[in-house]
């Protein structure tokens, strides 16, 4: 028999109670990793906590036959995400794949935005992101150091961060930022043979469902927003098999599989010296030639054929 493509591996994947990262905490584990799972268990806007949703899956993992234990701090701490990483450690001696996944929402247009909606939704994503990011590679680095080089980053970006969402300018500055990040991350953590990445998954979830209502199966028998399609590119992205592959984002909706190539540079004027407004003004002709001159953000079909 072949062996798990994770065996011997150690993996902390956040927001694992429910969704997205639920599935992905499950097929890891059915993969031979050993998962510590963490979950707030907080409300869809961040309020509240329940150690169920952890402690849940956490039995499922169990009555598999796999290996997990639960996590109920707040990643978006460092008190929280340091213990994180120490509890895998604590229990398993290692850790080799650290999968961030935790998220709320608070939607707002940009005129009704509190200060505390704008706050609390970058720091779970984009602070939690980063402080569970950063005590992961302190583990890594160290380990290299002692001649044991490798790790895996798996974050979790989203349309509404690479491609923009009215009402959603917390959210997707936020996810937006993890874009980014994982490219920075990627840059410096490569002379230790750790490899970062990011998906943007398009499924139904609480945190969809917000956005944009009630989604549906469309009665076919494969159904494209079930939030387990996205596992297999965690498990893919956490195992061996994607050796050389680092600083990517990966959209990824049922079987629609997609590489998000990021800012670069578009169409060009040069000029010689400084411009002047009245040369910048003759030259948005040329520099915008076939587009048009307004952003238009292409998220609004992405759920179009699922809506009820």
């Amino acid at each position: 028999m072949a062996k798990p493509v994770l065996a011997g591996k150690v993996a902390v994947v956040t927001g694992a109670g429910r969704g997205i990262g639920r599935e992905e905490a499950l097929l890891l584990a059915g993969a031979g990793a050993r998962v510590v799972v963490n979950d707030l268990g907080g409300e869809w806007d961040g309020s509240g906590r329940d150690d169920r949703p952890a402690a849940a899956v956490v039995a499922e993992i169990h009555g598999a036959g796999g290996e997990a234990i639960p996590h109920f701090g707040d990643i978006s701490e460092p008190e929280g995400a340091d213990s994180l990483v120490a509890l895998a450690l604590d229990s398993w001696g290692r850790l080799d794949i650290a999968l961030n996944n935790a998220g709320i929402l608070r939607d707002r247009m940009v005129f009704n935005m509190s200060l505390e909606d704008w706050d609390l939704v970058i720091k779970v994503h984009l602070r939690g992101h980063f402080l569970v990011t950063r005590a992961a590679c302190g583990h890594f680095r160290e380990r290299a150091r002692a001649g044991d080089a490798g790790g895996r980053v798996i974050n979790t970006t989203s349309p509404s961060g690479l491609l923009g969402n009215a009402g959603q300018g917390n959210y997707g500055a936020a996810k937006a930022g993890i874009a980014a990040f994982t490219q920075i991350v990627a840059l410096e953590m490569g002379r230790y043979g750790v490899t970062c990445n990011a998906i943007s998954p398009g499924a139904r979830t609480r945190l969809t469902e917000k956005t944009f209502g009630e989604l549906r199966k469309d009665g076919a028998d494969f159904d494209a927003l079930d939030p387990a399609n996205i596992a297999p590119l965690a498990l893919f992205l956490a195992s061996d098999l994607s050796a050389g592959i680092t600083g990517q984002v990966f959209g990824l909706q049922g079987g629609v599989l997609e590489l998000f190539e990021g800012w670069r540079p578009g169409e060009r004027v040069e000029h010689q010296g400084r411009w002047s407004a009245d040369e910048l003004a003759a030259a948005m002709p040329q520099l915008f030639a076939g587009r048009s001159t307004a952003y238009e953000p292409h998220l609004s079909v992405f759920f179009e054929d699922v809506r009820k």
